[in-house]
C-alpha cells in the first residue's frame, strides 16, 4: 500500500524536516549566510549543508555568489520559499499557543501597531475559516 496521494507529503518531502524547517525560519527573518545559518539553528555544518542543499534543489532557496576570492555563497528565498512564510508563521502560532511555557520568544507586530496573529480566510469572501464551514474535496489529476 502506498497510501494517500497528498499534498502535505508532497510538501513534507520537500521541507518536513526540522533543520530545513529552522533554516526557513532563518531565511524569512533575513539570514543568507551559512555561517549564520550554523549559528542560528545550532545545525552541524553537514547536516546544514545538505538541508541548503535540498532546498536549492527543491527551488525554495537560490544560491548566490557574493564574493570571487574566496568563493563564497548565501542563500536567498525564491518565490516557492517566500510563499512558505504564511506556513511559518501558522506554525510558530501553533508553537506559541501549545508547545511554549510563558511568553513566547518571538512575535509577528504588524505596521498598524497591534501583534499579529495569522488567521484562515476565504480568499473568495473573506470569512474566518474552521473546521465548521469547510470541507475536503479530493480532485483528480489529469495527466
Amino acid at each position: 500500500m502506498t497510501g494517500r496521494d497528498c499534498s502535505i507529503a508532497n510538501a513534507l518531502a520537500v521541507v518536513g524536516e526540522r533543520w530545513s524547517l529552522l533554516v526557513l525560519r532563518e531565511a524569512t527573518l533575513g539570514v543568507r549566510r551559512f555561517d549564520q545559518f550554523a549559528r542560528n539553528t545550532g545545525a552541524s555544518r553537514d547536516i546544514l549543508a545538505a538541508r541548503l542543499k535540498t532546498l536549492v534543489a527543491a527551488g525554495v532557496l537560490r544560491r548566490v555568489r557574493y564574493t570571487d576570492r574566496p568563493p563564497r555563497h548565501e542563500y536567498v528565498l525564491t518565490e516557492s520559499g517566500r510563499a512558505l512564510r504564511p506556513v511559518l508563521m501558522a506554525l510558530m502560532e501553533w508553537g506559541n499557543n501549545y508547545a511554549t511555557e510563558g511568553e513566547p520568544p518571538t512575535a509577528w507586530r504588524h505596521e498598524c501597531g497591534a501583534e499579529f496573529h495569522p488567521e484562515m480566510v476565504c480568499s473568495s469572501c473573506g470569512t474566518h475559516a474552521d473546521e465548521t464551514n469547510l470541507q475536503a474535496v479530493r480532485v483528480g489529476r489529469v495527466h
